[in-house]
């Protein structure tokens, strides 16, 4: 893409409600080879497949040498959809910092957008919660806490939809 098509691809989704970024990933490893094929997937498999990425573009760092480890960073400028887009980044691939180039100055959004990305973060964060006390708990107490985890689903939906008890459509992150 040239630069100037490039700046107008940024600006309409600016417009629409996208961020323009900077994310600073690192890697390590004891093997320095592995480490340029791993970020580069990281970035062309991954990143850029991910829901709400417009583009993304970056460079790489040779491996550096650390104690018996070696490391490399990746600055990767990524122009989201909108703000669910990102979180999701974040939440899935743990950058080490984040900068937000665009918008300069405020963010709106539309309330029912905020509620669709704050639903996404609890759904994100009790997937996470269940994964990490599946590994650590056994027996009656993994019961327990599914037991409890599916009286809280039924409790969200009730909650959602009213006393109806209808389970809750999909709400997508865009508009």
């Amino acid at each position: 893409m040239a630069k100037s098509e490039l700046s107008e691809v940024t600006e309409k989704a600016i417009a629409k409600g996208g961020i323009l970024t900077k994310l600073y990933f690192d890697m390590q490893s004891e093997k320095p080879e592995e480490l340029q094929p791993l970020m580069a997937d990281l970035i062309n498999q991954r990143l850029l497949k991910a829901e709400g990425v417009i583009y993304a573009s970056g460079s790489i760092d040779e491996p550096i040498q650390l104690e018996d480890i070696y490391s490399t960073n990746a600055i990767v400028t990524v122009l989201f959809n909108d703000l669910g887009a990102l979180i999701n980044v974040v939440f899935n691939f743990s950058p080490i910092g984040i900068e937000i180039l665009k918008p300069e100055g405020d963010y709106v959004i539309k309330s029912s957008h905020l509620n669709s990305i704050l639903v996404s973060l609890s759904q994100i964060s009790m997937e996470y919660s269940k994964y990490i006390l599946t590994k650590v708990l056994k027996g009656e107490e993994l019961e327990k806490v599914n037991r409890e985890l599916r009286v809280r689903e039924e409790m969200g939906k009730k909650a959602i939809n009213g006393s109806s008890g209808e389970t809750p459509k999909e709400k997508p992150l865009k508009d």
